[in-house]
């Protein structure tokens, strides 16, 4: 078989690691990849956002099947041209992944459909915004309505970092045209999981739950990034809180998206607060949240072809989804200076892999050489029986691992640990 994934990063590293374990593999094209991916797929240089591009070289080349990973090219409608165009795909159509492209939507739909989330508010222009501000409990949050790369949300503690946060995303723009409308809603207090899940739009498989570490510093401090580590599975995400959340989020979820003839098959992200009412959404995603499939796809047990596959063809009840039950830790390295400023073009050198996984986001090749060129460089991960046992192989392996400029938090998997006590 001859594969095609859309993507560029350290998530679409980890789906084409797994992807080649299936023997009935042939060849995987990356579009457009990077360098580090290059040492497993072939990288064509055709932008995820270029639907088509992609469907051009999917239709020349004879794809067998496609993975559309990233939220652009979903929101864009890849999937259905693809499909149009007779390429199997795995990845929800435009109209199911409006769930991740518009909190408006997502927000609204949870309403209508009794599904737990922050109390909010909806604003379309600014001094309805900052009116409402004027008595809005703080700390609030405030959402950018589009895509921002995941970084359009923005927790403010005081009341003047609220406005300066409307005015930064309605006025200034700092999200382009996702900042058009906006939400404003309750600051929720409590653990946060992470869920994968596997839909079909019949069944919902929910994947190892994980937990993620978003701020740049250790501690939680400075700013929100796109993630800096994971460690699955998260110890908060109980057996109860699990039942929970599949019988009032996950299925409920589901169900109400084909009510709304909006059916979603692919990979449905859910972003959950464990708060003292209950398990509630932050937010859907309508893919593989990144570093999060860096830390859940290495626990796979089944083959990820066959089971993306049977999303597509609506036959996901027929496989069994099995996961190690070991523990994982994700380290992402970065450039130091992200997410603001940074410098690249750094020499990246490896060590040869052991006990480890190395998921590489952002870099290119040059005469021969694998040279930094983003601000998430690389994702390492690594197993173990214990959750200390994998944080310690991680942090081992990141040792072994350098170029210039290099920065990680020395602290992933830290509040994990203290839960497990």
């Amino acid at each position: 078989m001859k594969l095609l994934v859309v993507g560029s990063g350290g998530r679409e590293h980890a789906i084409i690691k797994q992807l080649k374990k299936n023997k009935n593999v042939e060849e995987i094209y990356a579009l457009p990849g990077n360098g580090g991916i290059a040492a497993d797929a072939e990288c064509v240089n055709i932008g995820a956002k270029d639907i088509d591009g992609i469907v051009e070289f999917a239709y020349n080349n004879k794809i067998d099947f496609a993975v559309v990973a990233p939220d652009d090219p979903l929101v864009l409608g890849c999937v259905d041209t693809l499909e149009a165009h007779g390429i199997p795909c795995f990845g929800p159509e435009k109209k199911a992944a409006i769930i991740e492209g518009s909190k408006v939507f997502s927000k609204n739909f949870m309403k209508k459909y009794g599904i737990p989330t922050a109390e909010y508010e909806v604003f379309s222009d600014i001094d309805s915004a900052l009116k409402y501000l004027e008595t809005a409990p703080i700390p609030t949050v405030i959402k950018a309505d589009g895509l921002a790369l995941g970084k359009g949300v923005i927790i403010a503690f005081t009341r003047e970092e609220a406005i300066d946060a409307v005015h930064s995303m309605m006025e200034d723009k700092i999200f382009g045209e996702s900042g058009a409308n906006i939400v404003i809603e309750e600051f929720l207090e409590g653990p946060e999981v992470s869920v994968l899940s596997f839909t079909d739009g019949k069944t919902v498989v929910p994947m190892i739950s994980s937990m993620d570490h978003k701020r740049a510093l250790d501690n939680d401090k400075g700013l929100n990034t796109g993630g800096m580590g994971t460690v699955a599975p998260n110890p908060y995400y109980t057996d109860k809180v699990a039942k929970e959340c599949m019988e009032k989020i996950f299925i409920p979820t589901m169900e109400a998206m084909n009510k709304e003839g909006r059916t979603f098959k692919g990979c449905l992200y859910f972003g959950l607060m464990i708060t003292k009412d209950g398990p509630k959404v932050i937010e859907y995603n309508c893919r593989f949240g990144d570093p999060e499939t860096q830390v859940v796809l290495p626990l796979l047990k089944t083959d990820l072809l066959d089971i993306f596959m049977a999303v597509r063809n609506e036959k996901l009840s027929e496989i069994n989804v099995e996961f190690s039950d070991e523990n994982a830790c994700c380290v992402i390295m970065a450039s130091d200076g992200y997410p603001k400023k940074y410098n690249t073009g750094f020499e990246i050198k490896l060590p040869e892999e052991n006990e480890f996984e190395i998921f590489i986001a952002g870099a290119k090749n040059s005469d021969g050489k694998l040279l930094t060129s983003g601000g998430r460089v690389l994702g390492v991960t690594a197993k173990g029986k214990t959750l200390q046992e994998a944080v310690e192989k991680s942090y081992r392996a990141v040792s072994q691992i350098s170029f210039e400029n290099a920065y990680y938090r020395k602290d992933i998997g830290k509040r994990a640990l203290m839960a497990n006590k």
